[in-house]
């Protein structure tokens, strides 16, 4: 609705500069928004306070000309005056509104969908946690938004992969190694220092318990960095496996799982940055190697190859962002943990020292979640082991309850999950409070069904009998839901989403409440089914596009 608002406008612009009502001819973005008090009009436009200064006349005046010009064969404008400063307010039709029916009906399933993204190919790669323990809660937000991310792009009409970066390179899997071993050896009943720097989580002492339980004590009469060596990838392929089988079980599918290592064994490191050398970008210095990523905002050069020849993780950076774009990729989309926010320059740089666009790399931040119970905190550390993981809160409350809990707010601002919250079944759970509308339609069509209506479709349901304020907040919200796709995957932003289910959950719910649905008016009745009919497609589209059911039943 929006977007035909302002073609409206841009044609009356288009009338007036052809016959000389307004002679700049400078034809400007056209920003249609929706004012704060409904009263002001459906949609605001500040078009004429623009123009005002190169068509040297008062705001109003240009504004007066726009109104005067404006042709609408189609009939959407209801009304339409100058307000304040020289603001154009305008109202719709009913009709006008009720024409995105028609629209949803047609998309079924689609709905929201669009082609902006115009097959652009995009890579998101999210959690992508060292493979050295379970993922807790934290790595559950950041699946939940990277898989969020990629859906969105997708409705979007992006081309998406989905890709989790493994860790499997570097003294983290060493220690790994190093902790099973110890925890070995301690079940074979030596007495062990066991130090504060090895992982400190059960699931080490069940991992070092099935390798006893396979091979006996073989592992203590081999050299400890060979057993070492061997726990660690017998460990890491372990634990991966389990990370595999929890973000499964919490609707998450990689369609790639890269490996750190690779980039060392087919000399991807190496060669990138003999590459960059080559181009300036890398440089020597006291017998290191460095980037140069002050030449793009970052406060200092950062290392790539330390003095004794080992490759710093920023080095496998390099080498991996720089495939990423080989294999043809013209967007990559990091998300990472809040924590990492200093090291977006020195990437930034990267990907623009490679020859790309600094916007040709998008990196989203996930805050920390604090865990509660009831509003009382839920203790957590990760120095003991002692962590909620994804697979716990997931037993506990249900995939859909923490998939729509980690997205209900901006990524990059903390989230308090009460996990006795999401577990009610009232209003005051947000996601059971958009599932139940979707479920308290289905009931209502059961019934309706079963008193001998059936539900329309757009060319027999009389929706110009729609016309209560509640029936047309519905009809508004519903015509505002491909904006908000839309703009959630240009702006890598899943929570709008969440934000626009409770929204338009809440209008069905305040309609429901203050209107009947099935009535002794036979027309009546069959516009508020069908309208019922376009709330509870579109609920089930969010909630697909976020990962959550949408059930018939509750």
């Amino acid at each position: 609705m929006r977007d035909k608002v302002r073609q409206l406008i841009a044609e009356s612009l288009q009338s007036c500069f052809a016959d000389g009502s307004l002679g700049s001819g400078q034809m400007p973005a056209i920003v249609i928004e929706q004012p704060g008090n409904p009263e002001h009009g459906d949609f605001a436009c500040n078009i004429a306070m623009v123009l005002a200064k190169a068509e040297k006349k008062a705001p109003r005046v240009v504004a007066d000309a726009i109104i005067k010009h404006l042709a609408d064969p189609a009939g959407l404008v209801g009304s339409i005056e100058v307000a304040g400063p020289g603001f154009i307010n305008i109202r719709l039709t009913n009709s006008a509104w009720c024409g995105c029916l028609g629209q949803i009906e047609t998309a079924g399933n689609d709905y929201g969908k669009s082609s902006v993204g115009a097959g652009k190919r995009v890579q998101v790669e999210f959690v992508s946690a060292n493979p050295t323990g379970p993922l807790h809660i934290g790595h559950g937000r950041g699946a939940a938004t990277g898989d969020a991310i990629a859906s969105i792009l997708g409705a979007a009409g992006f081309a998406v992969q989905r890709e989790y970066y493994i860790n499997d390179a570097g003294n983290q899997m060493n220690t790994l190694g190093r902790s099973i071993f110890l925890r070995y050896r301690e079940l074979l009943g030596e007495a062990v220092d066991f130090p504060q720097d090895c992982y400190q989580g059960d699931y080490i002492r069940g991992i070092a318990r099935d390798l006893l339980t396979k091979h006996g004590d073989k592992y203590l009469a081999l050299p400890e960095d060979e057993s070492i060596r061997y726990f660690a990838k017998v460990g890491g392929d372990i634990i991966l496996k389990g990370i595999d089988q929890d973000l499964r079980d919490f609707g998450v599918v990689f369609d790639t799982w890269y490996s750190e290592q690779s980039l060392f064994d087919r000399n991807k490191v190496t060669g990138a940055i003999t590459a960059l050398q080559e181009s300036g970008m890398i440089y020597e210095q006291d017998e290191a190697l460095w980037f140069k990523t002050t030449d793009f905002g970052d406060d200092k050069d950062r290392v790539v190859v330390r003095s004794n020849g080992v490759t710093t993780y920023f080095a496998s950076d390099i080498a991996y962002h720089r495939e990423k774009y080989e294999r043809g990729f013209d967007w990559v989309v990091d998300v990472w943990g809040a924590d990492h926010h200093g090291y977006v320059p020195r990437l930034k740089g990267v990907v623009q020292g490679l020859g790309r666009s600094a916007d040709d790399l998008k990196i989203v931040l996930v805050q920390l979640v604090a865990l509660l119970r009831d509003g009382v905190p839920v203790a957590m550390s990760t120095r003991s082991g002692e962590f909620v993981t994804l697979k716990e809160v997931v037993d506990e409350v249900g995939r859909d309850a923490a998939r729509f809990f980690f997205l209900m707010r901006r990524s990059d601002s903390q989230l308090d999950f009460d996990l006795e919250l999401a577990k009610k079944h009232s209003s005051d759970n947000p996601v059971y409070y958009v599932q139940y509308a979707h479920a308290r339609i289905c009931s209502i069509f059961d019934n309706a069904i079963e008193k001998g209506f059936t539900v329309p479709t757009y060319a027999t349901a009389k929706t110009e009998r729609l016309g209560t304020k509640e029936e047309l907040d519905l009809v508004k919200t519903l015509a505002s839901y491909p904006e908000v796709v839309e703009g959630s995957a240009l702006n890598f932003e899943p929570h709008r989403i969440t934000y626009y289910l409770q929204e338009l959950a809440g209008s069905f719910h305040s309609f429901y409440n203050k209107n009947r649905v099935i009535t002794e008016d036979a027309d009546l009745t069959a516009a508020r089914l069908f309208l019922l009919k376009c709330v509870a497609q579109t609920l089930h589209n969010g909630l697909t596009v976020l990962g959550i059911a949408a059930p018939e039943k509750m």
